[in-house]
């Protein structure tokens, strides 16, 4: 099975991509019903921790499956850089082992969304008109949504609080057949 691409990627790897993808859809599908709760930062932040750079093909695919089911909107531009960025902060980071500073860095994160969020609306008002009338329409919108903002960060630092322990010890056991599979 040491049979690798181009890529580097073996069938093992591309399988772990195709679960990782399956479970930060179903888990977001799961909790739509909740306004900005949710478990894609959760396991964007565990994939990328424990099954290391693996996460760097599965966001992009879920990114897709996204824009595939919902339609390619302003929302999904978003989503292509935003979620990326949390993976790369994450592999960045990946030497911290608490649930309280990972229960940060997600709150952090569902906090920032909105002004993430907020940049395509910058060239949106910018668009025929000027760079301050882009940075005034980037900013209403981002503070319009503050309270969902506030939902959002409050959610994810509660989720990775509880869940951290449990799933990363289930993280190291999936790690650890990965690595006697692969000598």
């Amino acid at each position: 099975m040491k049979t690798a691409s181009k890529s580097g990627l073996n069938v093992r790897d591309i399988t772990l991509i195709g679960m990782m993808v399956a479970i930060i859809e179903v888990s977001k599908v799961a909790l739509s019903a909740l306004p900005n709760i949710e478990l894609t930062s959760f396991w964007i932040i565990m994939f990328a921790l424990y099954l290391g750079k693996r996460i760097y093909y599965a966001v992009p695919v879920f990114i897709l499956i996204e824009g595939l089911m919902y339609g390619i909107q302003i929302w999904w531009i978003m989503y292509l850089y935003a979620w990326p960025l949390l993976a790369f902060l994450t592999r960045c980071l990946r030497k911290m082992d608490s649930a309280l500073s990972w229960a940060i860095v997600s709150g952090a994160f569902g906090l920032s969304f909105g002004a993430l969020c907020a940049i395509p609306y910058f060239f949106i008002g910018a668009a025929g008109a000027t760079a301050a009338d882009g940075l005034r329409y980037a900013f209403s919108w981002w503070i319009a949504g503050i309270p969902w903002d506030f939902t959002h960060g409050a959610g994810n630092f509660v989720i990775m609080l509880a869940l951290y322990h449990p799933v990363k010890k289930a993280m190291l056991n999936v790690s650890a057949i990965l690595q006697k599979k692969q000598h």
